[in-house]
């Protein structure tokens, strides 16, 4: 007999005060809900998750399953599909996605194999902050050869499973085009990050003053000079920005196309959408740093197009690449973070950290210096927690899997930069097994590791079976409280260092 069944009657008995030994059953005890007449919960089959409906009611007409009889009492157990989980998403609404930047502190927590949101809620609770649990770009999702139906369902389902009702938000992330929106709206999401880099001009940059002159005459907007030069803008704490002409020019020519293309996507798109939706305007993947006055010029320029964006993600001094500590001076980070924060409170937003995955030198002053209102992004470290798993529990699959990513490392460069030297990786023949795990906590092994997911979850042997996925989620899904264990404490790192309790 299935181990939960036999907690039928248990919960029949004493419903919603059962109490945590039905864990021992294979049931998730922080799951188990009371809805028209019947308790419903989730378990664990195997490797499969189930839903259970126990008591007949009409639960059993919005869900599919398969009716079983026990002890005189009709079940439906039902698999996790994507019809189940909007039944589920209707009939328990906490499971649906909401908008959350209005809230002061929220973190992206991007989920790459759609096995981690427990682990993430487990942390989250005890804080008083606001998960992004469904946040993935085009590019991951093409890496991983999942959709963003598929990102959103496994979230729900993990929001069930653990019985949070604290309220998430779903992110289409680095979306490029009014399609990708679009589409990612339909799915159910509640937040648009828009990539702006397409219509941003790196060349600018590089220009003489002639040349900008030049380009700036076939450019030249109405009023916009008198907007901006020879004036002071008083952000308060005794900050000011301020333009000079060659200055203006430049952010113009830089600039003005991403302000067009993010006002006709708000304005065409967001803006009378039949829900509320979270808008990000990230101009953060460029050659080079947003300067205040970038910032400050395409904050305003936004506002007066009627764009009202919750956050906005400037390119930061220094490097944010994927996995690792910030690479700079983390003094003139700071310097520098202080006004981009004022120009963000100036217009009613708050900042974004991208790539924010193991920043943890600046997360101390990202918390302070925003007095608390940010939005962080996380992803690639998640994915990092599960190698470590991995390499604990099945060392001889972690050197399967770190010799590929070596092999393949020319291709996923393709795709991220990272400053990596596979050089000063260890010899895997010189480690023990007991070592394994510590590769992740060295930062060329750890990008290395990083960047080619998409290749290492992608990669088939000759009869067309997946040489390392299902071998990769049987062993997390065999193992899953250990990584949940994993992302709580390390994704606790990174709220600890925001929140200044190292």
């Amino acid at each position: 007999m299935i181990n939960w069944i036999e907690a039928c009657p248990k919960t029949k008995e004493k419903g919603l005060k059962v109490g945590e030994k039905i864990a021992s059953y294979g049931v998730y005890p922080n799951s188990l809900q009371e809805a028209n007449g019947s308790f419903v919960y989730m378990v664990k089959e195997g490797l499969e998750k189930k839903l259970v409906i126990q008591g007949k009611s009409s639960l059993f007409e919005s869900f599919s399953g398969e009716v079983q009889d026990v002890e005189g009492e009709e079940v439906l157990v039902c698999s996790l599909t994507h019809e189940n989980c909007n039944a589920l998403r209707e009939a328990f609404p906490y499971t649906a996605p909401t908008a959350v930047l209005k809230y002061p502190k929220s973190i992206g927590l991007g989920d790459r194999l759609g096995l981690a949101s427990p682990g993430h809620i487990r942390l989250i609770k005890d804080y008083d902050m606001k998960p992004i649990l469904a946040q993935q770009s085009i590019r991951e999702l093409n890496l991983t050869g999942r959709n963003y139906t598929e990102v959103l369902d496994d979230a729900s389902w993990a929001v069930f499973q653990e019985g949070y009702k604290g309220g998430f938000g779903a992110d289409g992330d680095h979306l490029k085009t009014a399609e990708e929106v679009k589409g990612a709206l339909a799915c159910g999401y509640t937040m648009i990050t828009l990539d702006c880099s397409e219509h941003i001009d790196n060349n600018v940059d590089k220009m003489s003053s002639e040349e900008v002159d030049k380009a700036y005459e076939n450019f030249k907007q109405e009023n916009v000079e008198e907007k901006y030069l020879g004036k002071e803008f008083q952000l308060g704490s005794g900050i000011t920005i301020s333009f000079n002409n060659d200055e203006l020019k430049r952010i113009i020519l830089t600039y003005s196309k991403a302000i067009d293309f993010a006002s006709e996507i708000y304005n065409q798109i967001i803006k009378d959408y039949s829900r509320e939706v979270d808008f990000e305007i990230s101009i953060d993947e460029t050659l080079t740093p947003t300067s205040p006055q970038a910032h400050f010029f395409v904050a305003q320029e936004l506002k007066d197009n009627e764009v009202n964006s919750a956050t906005v993600a400037p390119r930061f001094c220094g490097e944010f690449q994927k996995g690792i500590d910030y690479i700079g001076n983390v003094e003139g980070f700071e310097e520098e973070f202080i006004v981009h924060t004022a120009i963000a409170d100036y217009f009613g937003c708050k900042i974004s950290v991208h790539s924010g995955s193991d920043k943890f030198s600046v997360f101390p002053i990202v918390g302070e210096r925003t007095k608390g209102r940010y939005h962080v992004k996380t992803a690639g470290t998640n994915w990092l927690e599960a190698i470590r798993v991995i390499a604990a529990k099945d060392p001889a699959l972690y050197r399967e899997i770190h010799s590929f990513a070596l092999s393949v490392l020319d291709d996923a460069k393709k795709y991220y930069h990272i400053g990596a030297d596979i050089n000063k990786i260890p010899q895997l023949d010189q480690l023990k097994d007991e070592d394994l795990p510590g590769l992740m906590d060295k930062d060329d092994s750890r990008q290395v590791i990083h960047i080619t997911y998409g290749l290492i979850l992608q990669a088939k042997k000759g009869n067309d079976e997946y040489l390392f996925r299902d071998r990769i989620y049987d062993l997390l899904n065999t193992h899953e409280d250990a990584y949940y264990d994993a992302l709580y404490k390390h994704i606790g790192r990174h709220i600890k260092a925001l929140e200044r309790a190292d």
